[in-house]
């Protein structure tokens, strides 16, 4: 028991070296990998919303991709296509980024209602069908997306079914003046997080993926989260 909590006691700890404050984010982060959902998370830009997913990422040795919704992005653009090979005369598949364990779809609501619902499928049943065949997605698939609360010009709501998909909406605040602080000194220092590959993160000694069917994982943020 004590060597489950020492994991999710891990893996706030390593957050707490990028993401100053929001607790409850994080904690919410980590509930919705507990329970195996999916979160769109809320708030202005500049409030380490990125950050804070791909750092959770990296600790917790998961694959990571990201899709910057725009007006103009297609299903085959999140999916993936088949492609044809002139070579060999052959198609073969092109992995759209959701082939991956950890998927941030930045401003969810700026892209058309077609491209919202590729995502449908995959955030239920972890499976894509690209041209009448199936292809089972990670069993670690989450989506994590992202939508800015105040700009509203040039979005698309998210229907109730997209909205059904998503098991929390976590809201990230401004950070109080004294966590300002902190992030400014911790800037003086040299953090940088334009420069993410050079952060010094700890990832856990046994990644996710190799701790049994990661009921390990799972329980040890649930504990935690109710300490």
């Amino acid at each position: 028991m004590q060597y489950l909590s020492a994991l999710a006691t891990h893996v706030r700890a390593e957050l707490s070296k990028v993401v100053i404050g929001q607790q409850q984010v994080v904690d919410q982060l980590l509930l919705v990998l507990v329970c195996g959902g999916h979160a769109v998370i809320e708030g202005v830009p500049g409030l380490a919303k990125t950050l804070a997913v791909k750092s959770l990422s990296r600790i917790c040795g998961l694959g990571f991709q990201r899709v910057q919704c725009t007006a103009d992005l297609m299903p085959a653009d999140v999916t993936g296509t088949n492609v044809f090979n002139l070579s060999n005369s052959t198609f073969s598949l092109h992995r759209g980024p959701v082939f991956t364990d950890l998927l941030l779809v930045d401003e969810i609501n700026r892209t058309s209602p077609r491209t919202q619902a590729a995502l449908l499928e995959a955030m239920e049943e972890r499976q894509v069908t690209i041209d009448g065949t199936r292809y089972p997605l990670s069993e670690n698939f989450t989506v994590l997306a992202t939508q800015n609360p105040i700009e509203f010009e040039g979005t698309y709501p998210l229907p109730e079914a997209q909205l059904d998909r998503f098991l929390l909406k976590i809201r990230v605040t401004y950070p109080s003046s004294e966590e300002e602080t902190q992030i400014l000194r911790q800037y003086e220092k040299g953090f940088n997080p334009r420069h993410f590959e050079e952060i010094q993160l700890n990832p856990l000694a046994e990644s996710r993926a190799s701790i049994g069917s990661h009921s390990c994982f799972f329980w040890a943020v649930y504990l935690s989260l109710w300490d």
